[in-house]
């Protein structure tokens, strides 16, 4: 027992005390309130640190996607990424507290620099919030059919800070996420697939609204992309200036083909209106040109 005294004491002057001297090294800053340390010890343990909260969000992250469907659980992973640097932040913040750094007043000489980059990427931060909020409330979702300034798109991809579309020519529409909290947005495909389109045309006055109608149905009905259940039909909307106008309601699955399926159904209303002598008047105007042969300039002379 008497030989491990002089051991223990080794251990603890020499071994440990190389070990505290090591880990000592680095810059001792002296400060009005005490002093901070940066040292290889407050660097381990930030790496310590930061590994451990790596692994517990990941768990984390895991444990909260378990039962999400596929779609749902890359929407998570893009707000999960924002949280994961705020959580960093935090770790280092309070691992820089507990090595004797006075957090309050790096935060404070910081906050003109955090409101100026505040300021700077309020726009930023806007489309972060707004893709969050598209996120978890499901407000969009991939494949859905939007109307943005007159451009319409399929969406393909959200992410954190935009939501990319492909137009119906086959252009690339990039879309900030704040837009869908600030801007009107319609979205064709939010409540089901199924959307109502109609096509407008007008007849000479004299036609017979029954065949017309009729032949509007048979037309709609030989498409093969509009839909048999809901049922077309047919308005007589108005008496216009040299028409009658009529609209032609049908149902299609496929709005981001919308205009194509219009178009085939015009060729289709134009054959058989001219098949059966049905024409579709243009505005006419007769102009009426007066000649003032006798007429004489004032005399400006004096």
């Amino acid at each position: 027992m008497q030989g491990a005294e002089p051991v223990k004491e080794i251990l603890e002057k020499d071994v440990w005390g190389n070990i505290k001297e090591f880990m000592n090294l680095g810059f001792h800053i002296p400060t009005g309130e005490g002093t901070i340390h940066l040292t290889i010890w407050l660097l381990l343990v930030l790496i310590l640190a930061f590994v451990v909260t790596s692994y517990f969000l990941k768990f984390l992250r895991k444990l909260l996607t378990r039962k999400m469907d596929s779609e749902d659980t890359l929407k998570f992973i893009s707000i999960f990424k924002f949280i994961k640097y705020f959580v960093y932040l935090v770790v280092i913040l309070l691992t820089m507290s507990a090595a004797g750094i006075n957090v309050t007043v790096i935060l404070t000489a910081s906050a003109a620099l955090f409101v100026g980059l505040g300021l700077a990427l309020q726009e930023l931060f806007q489309d972060i919030i707004g893709g969050i909020f598209i996120i978890v409330d499901k407000s969009l979702n991939v494949g859905d059919i939007i109307e943005v300034n007159g451009k319409v798109g399929k969406v393909f991809e959200i992410k954190l800070r935009t939501t990319r579309a492909i137009t119906r020519d086959d252009k690339i529409i990039i879309i900030p996420n704040h837009k869908f909290i600030s801007d009107i947005i319609y979205n064709y495909t939010q409540n089901h697939k199924l959307t109502r389109e109609k096509i407008v045309v007008g007849v000479a006055y004299g036609s017979d609204v029954q065949l017309v109608t009729n032949l509007l149905l048979e037309a709609v009905d030989k498409q093969k992309n509009v839909r048999k259940n809901p049922k077309p039909f047919v308005t007589f909307d108005d008496f216009g200036d040299s028409a009658l106008l009529f609209s032609v309601h049908f149902f299609i699955n496929d709005s981001f083909g919308d205009p194509r399926i219009k178009s085939d159904i015009r060729y289709t209303i134009d054959a058989k209106f001219r098949e059966n002598n049905v024409s579709i008047p243009f505005p006419q105007r007769d102009v009426h040109i007066i000649g003032h042969t006798n007429y004489k300039a004032p005399n400006t002379e004096r």
